[in-house]
């Protein structure tokens, strides 16, 4: 079963699963290894990231030397194809005029989706963060709890490999014991910050992310995930050789040619193939889920973009892993699942704002190896629990800060602005531009934060009744609107961050003091969810505890649309542990004929 042109399909399947991101491969990978033949529907074309990726071209080999192009919105280098936030022939709307509500939506239409593009930071979300509601009143409970979900964390921080460190704090949970990778050590800059951010309450540890600092043991993990399962063993050691460890070389957000970082198909797709219970069809957008007559779903209306042409595929199960938004308007334009109202409502994403400061104490360091596991190797958790138990700050939950020290790949415009900074009254050139580029660069250092995001009434999305997209599916409409909430935090962080560079001696210019102006747009962080919350009922959310449609049995959710609230980490992680979760339900289901 490998990946195949629509004409291949199979009769039926036991599972049809739209999307191949974080979510879609995870199931996969999980009912592979179980025996259950998978078929997989990507919107996108097949991607290589062993082959195709831009790791190591310099600035001065790419086109444009890596300047961003419509069809690579972050640049040559990022490990997007035919992505972004417009793409031709697939547009979406806005439902209100002012910019301040309106949604911004990326897509990533390549096998292997959004994980080929991500920072791979994988925090925990804590006990909190399930129970909004019991804990500040506002928002809702989620029908788990931690302790439900701990147990698979650990499971995919063992598959995917995360590095980091536990360090104890209240609603950041630890992993197990043995979980982890080591750690990389700590750049100049981040143990600056270490150092300096204690005078203002602001701790730094090591960030956990998905990147290998040393080879997986391949002996021990496999048999730990999945005990009694020879085969699978087999094929995850085998996978688990094939990728090295991080050599500290490259942006993650290139991709990873080596394997050392995680993404879907270095991950679950290649063992999952390996299996022999997996097809993949790509270039298929997917447009309806169909029903029979008694309300179960028997598979997925789709478009093959390689010839215009309406396909189907049969499926026992529906799996819908597309990405929130668009696993949300496959629901819409499917007319189904929604006896509560509530599909395409309550659509959060994190809180962001930012702040960079010029940190003298950076300047003319001797040149040394600074590009480390190409991201973070630190941030700033939030531990401000207690000053903040009952949302005094006005504001629910926190945010914690990610920053980036050291001295990368320099980019076309690293000159910019050097004159003024070296307090230059004419343009500098030649020798002198060299030497104060060389004193100045890697001093500019600047955090961004991510928070909590309860769900509000204003924030949801709606079919167009106009618009369509090339293929004549109806779009998505969206409307957005901060509130007081979202306002009162992102004023926290601006003032928070401030204090944290001033106290490394950093010399802010021009701080935002309006914090409407200061957060980012609705969508830029990219990470959207919600729009077909779980619940503890029927009446008041799409799916129960288990990702499963309340109405359509035999339909699940496989990304970030079950959310219902957007904790102060990042969701990937979590999107992952809930789809493994959903996946034991789901296989549980089939074995005793319920489904």
């Amino acid at each position: 079963m490998p990946v195949i042109t629509a004409d291949k399909l199979q009769d039926n399947y036991d599972v049809v699963i739209v999307g191949s991101g974080a979510g879609g491969g995870q199931t996969a990978y999980t009912l592979t290894m179980e025996g259950v033949k998978v078929l997989m529907l990507e919107a996108g074309r097949s991607f290589d990231p062993a082959t195709e990726v831009a790791m190591f071209q310099t600035p001065n080999q790419a086109p444009l030397r890596g300047e961003k192009t419509p069809d690579k919105q972050y640049g040559f280098h990022d490990c997007s194809i035919m992505s972004g936030w417009d793409i031709p022939g697939e547009p979406y709307t806005n439902a209100h005029a002012e910019e301040a509500n309106h949604f911004r939506w990326w897509r990533q239409r390549m096998m292997g989706g959004r994980t080929n593009h991500w920072g791979r930071i994988s925090l925990r979300n804590g006990p909190f963060d399930f129970k909004p509601r019991t804990r500040w009143g506002i928002g809702f409970d989620w029908p788990i709890s931690y302790d439900d979900i701990a147990p698979y964390y650990d499971k995919v921080e063992m598959l995917i490999g995360v590095f980091g460190t536990n360090e104890g704090l209240e609603n950041s949970p630890d992993s197990s014991p043995g979980v982890l990778q080591p750690a990389p050590k700590l750049r100049v800059g981040e143990l600056y910050a270490q150092k300096h951010g204690k005078k203002v309450g602001a701790q730094v540890h090591s960030i956990h992310r998905a990147v290998l600092t040393r080879p997986q043991d391949a002996e021990s993990l496999p048999k730990k995930l999945h005990p009694g399962n020879e085969k699978a063993q087999r094929l995850l050691a085998d996978n688990m050789r094939s990728r090295a460890p991080c050599f500290w070389a490259t942006d993650c957000h290139r991709g990873c040619a080596i394997r050392a970082n995680y993404d879907s198909q270095t991950v679950h797709l290649r063992p999952a193939l390996a299996s022999g219970n997996l097809d993949i069809l790509p270039n298929a957008m997917a447009r309806e889920v169909t029903v029979n007559k008694d309300g179960k779903a028997t598979g997925i209306t789709f478009i093959d973009k390689t010839t215009g042409r309406e396909g189907h595929a049969k499926g026992r199960v529906v799996v819908l892993a597309a990405g929130a938004m668009e696993s949300v308007r496959l629901l819409l334009n499917s007319g189904i699942a929604n006896s509560s109202g509530k599909v395409g409502k309550y659509i959060t994403d994190s809180v962001q704002s930012s702040v960079s400061a010029h940190i003298p104490a950076f300047e003319g360091m001797p040149i040394h190896n600074e590009d480390g596991a190409g991201g973070p190797h630190a941030y700033v958790p939030w531990t401000f629990l207690k000053e903040n138990r009952n949302a005094e700050f006005g504001f629910p939950g926190g945010y914690h800060l990610e920053f980036t020290s050291g001295r990368q790949m320099p980019s076309l415009g690293v000159v910019s602005g050097i004159d003024s900074r070296a307090g230059s009254k004419s343009v500098l050139f030649g020798k002198k531009l060299k030497e104060e580029a060389r004193r100045f660069y890697g001093c500019q250092l600047g955090f961004g934060g991510q928070g909590t995001m309860l769900p509000n009434d204003g924030c949801f999305t709606e079919l167009d009744p106009v618009v369509k997209d090339q293929w004549g599916i109806p779009v998505l409409r969206f409307h957005w609107k901060w509130t007081d909430a979202e306002l009162n935090l992102v004023k926290h962080q601006q003032q928070h961050i401030r204090e944290l560079l001033e106290a490394m001696g950093g010399k802010v210019s021009k701080p935002e003091t309006d914090p409407a102006k200061a957060i980012k747009q609705g969508g830029t962080v990219i990470h959207e969810v919600g729009g077909a919350i779980m619940g503890a009922d029927a009446a008041s959310s799409v799916t129960n505890a288990f990702s499963q449609t309340w109405d359509v049995k035999n339909l699940f959710m496989a990304d970030g649309a079950p959310f219902a609230s957007t904790a102060d980490k990042n969701p990937t992680l979590t999107i992952m542990a809930l789809a493994w979760r959903m996946t034991d339900h789901l296989m549980n289901e089939l074995k005793r004929q319920n489904i």
